[in-house]
């Protein structure tokens, strides 16, 4: 199992959504973030005041997967996510050991 961890642009989240759910990803889970990379932020104007604006509002979606959906979901994420812009985000991807659903204490893939 893995887990896919992507950072994605707001305003993107149901284009992103829409692609998972077209390739059978039942859930995920979306958090609000704020953060910086190669964008280092932006300068607003505020009540005639400049400021600038390091942290910039993202998302970040989370998803626990099977091994072999790997490159399908990732290639979702991105048809979804992408404006071929910079800050468009980030996917990453980690090793899952196990997974274990509460309700019913089953664990491993069938809990996905």
């Amino acid at each position: 199992m893995k887990w896919i961890t992507a950072i994605i642009k707001p305003f993107k989240l149901d284009e992103v959504r829409e692609a998972l759910s077209a390739e059978g990803v039942q859930g995920i889970t979306v958090t609000e973030v704020r953060g910086f990379g190669r964008q280092k932020g932006h300068t607003e104007l505020y009540r005639g005041a400049e400021y600038q604006v390091d942290f910039l509002p993202k998302l970040k979606v989370e998803i626990a997967v099977e091994d072999d959906r790997v490159d399908t979901v990732i290639q979702a994420i991105q048809k979804g996510a992408r404006t071929g812009k910079i800050g468009d985000g980030k996917v990453f991807v980690f090793d899952l050991e196990s997974a274990l659903r509460i309700r019913t204490g089953e664990s491993g893939d069938s809990v996905l």
